[in-house]
């Protein structure tokens, strides 16, 4: 019984020999898959309204002296977040960003005030929404710092019109913090209003350019 045992468990450390072998054998030879390491996360990005900016500038022609002007209106009510990939920089994206446009103050609170009433009613109208379709211009690889020339179409939604947008600007990603300049210009007309204009004293131009300055920070824990 006890020559029956040791070849008993003699067999089996063969076996375990053998099947070992063919195991290595097999992942030399592409057999059998090795496991792939483990997709990295897309991160998630918050924009921070303190540190970003919604600036419009609009020129306006005064009657007397035909005296022109640039109007400059500005908020930090923006909302909005991204969605980061560093492995694969091309399937990043942009969520939709909502500005509070009530919130515009310029230089002048009569003109903020006949625009939250008159022309971009805003007071009835608070938000604007850009919906964003995608980013071109993305590296194939990411580089901390990098300054990135991109193009973001969309959708943007001011009053209860909506009209295709392109933003173009720069981005830029170091450590936790994405930051980006973006600018489009829009005419006013094609969203349902009139330009500003007080008959005798100003007119101004039907086209505004539109302006985000943001920064986005990963949520901490």
């Amino acid at each position: 019984m006890a020559h029956d045992d040791v070849r008993r468990r003699g067999m089996v450390v063969r076996g375990r020999l053998a099947a070992a072998v063919v195991a290595g054998w097999c992942l030399a030879v592409g057999a059998w898959p090795a496991p792939s390491p483990a997709a990295a996360p897309v991160e998630r990005f918050v924009i921070v309204p303190a540190a970003s900016t919604v600036t419009y500038r609009v020129g306006e022609t005064f009657v007397t002296g035909n005296r022109y002007n640039l109007a400059v209106g500005t908020t930090h009510d923006v909302q909005g977040e991204a969605y980061v990939d560093r492995v694969h920089p091309a399937n990043s994206r942009i969520g939709p960003v909502t500005v509070n446009i009530s919130t515009f103050q310029s230089d002048k609170r009569r003109r903020d005030q006949a625009i939250r009433d008159h022309w971009l009613e805003s007071a009835k109208y608070p938000t604007a929404v850009f919906t964003p379709a995608g980013i071109r211009g993305l590296p194939a690889t990411y580089r901390d710092g990098q300054d990135v020339a991109v193009e973001i179409p969309g959708t943007l939604r001011v009053r209860d019109v909506a009209k295709p947008v392109t933003f173009a600007g720069t981005v830029k990603l170091s450590g936790n913090t994405l930051t980006g300049k973006l600018q489009t210009t829009i005419q006013m007309t094609d969203f349902g209003f009139e330009p500003p204009s007080i008959l005798g004293v100003l007119k101004a131009e039907n086209k505004a350019q539109l302006e985000l300055d943001f920064t986005a920070e990963a949520p901490q824990g």
